[in-house]
């Protein structure tokens, strides 16, 4: 009869155990910094039997962290290693998380089991401080102002490219973030270089590319076969001890069919043939007209006898002259039938 009795005791418990929970005023979500080592802090005010403690992350609503006094801690795959429950009372169900990214911004949720008065549960959202929040007076957003690149990039489509932030650092580097702005859309971040207990940290968000971090924090982003939606701002800002410093790339990737890299270049190196070959003709057309213009020149002074030079030896006769032999006068002889012998010689005619 008495176990009828308790196990009735146990199943009018379960019944109305949602209307004992002790009324708690709702809160609003607790801002944390996103830093290296931060502590998520969710301890129940009230004291009893702890029975689990639940991490999730809003929107997804995935838990990231379990404890259960019996079965022990489990972990989602991206929080492994990263999560600790610290544990500093029966009540407790704070955590503390190391190598942090960006990734990590975001509403986190803590539900806390406990009996007999059941669950208690707060919010916590974590952001990155470094920079002011924006405040909201009711007034209309400021109209962004135009951006001006540092560097222009033009890529085709279906080709690699590599974007790199190239900056002279004024200071020490300790954090560098890459960021994305396609064209009608707000800054989205795509990677993060820095250095976390004496070593480098890449966090890497692309989804078109690959994002690199040197040991000096230089941070460029790879591209395989560049497509449309790859056009848009890129920008780096680095943080160091000197402050922020900026650079920014704009990729634009012509449309198909449209003018390319490829064509202006053609046009170019056409244009510059051609302007070549003109040259060169019209060198050769110069060179023949002054060679035939310095002929004629030389041809009109051997025709004009006012610019000959002078013949020294044109008078003077190199052999004597003979006297002139005088003219005989022979008569002219005909065919006729009788051949008559004429021993006479013709005798110069004389006056």
């Amino acid at each position: 009869m008495e176990a009828v009795q308790k196990d009735h005791w146990y199943f009018v418990v379960l019944i109305f155990l949602p209307f004992l929970k002790v009324a708690v005023p709702q809160k609003d979500a607790v801002t944390v910094r996103l830093e290296e080592g931060m502590v998520l802090e969710c301890l129940c005010p009230w004291g009893g039997n702890l029975s689990m403690v639940s991490w999730t992350k809003i929107p997804d609503k995935d838990p990231i962290a379990v404890f259960h006094p019996e079965y022990g801690v489990a972990f989602s795959h991206h929080y492994r290693e990263r999560i600790e429950f610290l544990k500093t009372t029966p009540m407790d169900g704070s955590i503390s998380m190391r190598n942090v990214t960006h990734q990590d911004i975001g509403l986190y949720h803590c539900s806390v089991q406990t009996f007999p008065q059941g669950p208690w549960t707060r919010n916590i959202q974590v952001e990155d401080l470094d920079e002011p929040p924006e405040e909201d007076n009711g007034t209309e957003p400021p109209t962004p102002e135009p951006i001006t690149p540092d560097t222009e990039v033009v890529a085709e489509e279906d080709n690699n490219l590599t974007i790199s932030c190239n900056h002279e650092h004024n200071g020490t580097v300790y954090q560098v973030i890459l960021e994305k702005m396609p064209h009608g859309h707000p800054w989205g971040i795509i990677g993060v270089c820095k250095k976390v207990e004496g070593g480098l940290l890449a966090e890497d968000y692309s989804d078109r590319g690959r994002v690199s971090c040197t040991d000096s924090l230089d941070v460029s982003l790879h591209l395989t076969g560049v497509v449309q939606q790859d056009g848009g701002f890129y920008r780096c800002t680095f943080s160091t001890d000197a402050g922020v410093q900026t650079t920014t790339v704009l990729l634009t990737v012509p449309p198909p069919g449209g003018f390319s890299l490829s064509t202006y270049m053609m046009y170019i190196y056409i244009g510059a043939g051609a302007a070549g070959l003109v040259l060169l003709v019209a060198i050769i057309v110069l060179v023949v007209i002054h060679r035939k213009k310095t002929k004629r020149e030389e041809y009109r002074v051997k025709l004009h006898p006012s610019q000959r030079q002078p013949n020294f030896y044109e008078n003077i006769s190199v052999h004597p002259r003979k006297k002139p032999r005088p003219i005989r006068n022979c008569p002219v002889y005909a065919n006729l039938q009788s051949v008559r012998s004429h021993k006479a010689r013709c005798q110069p005619h004389r006056k």
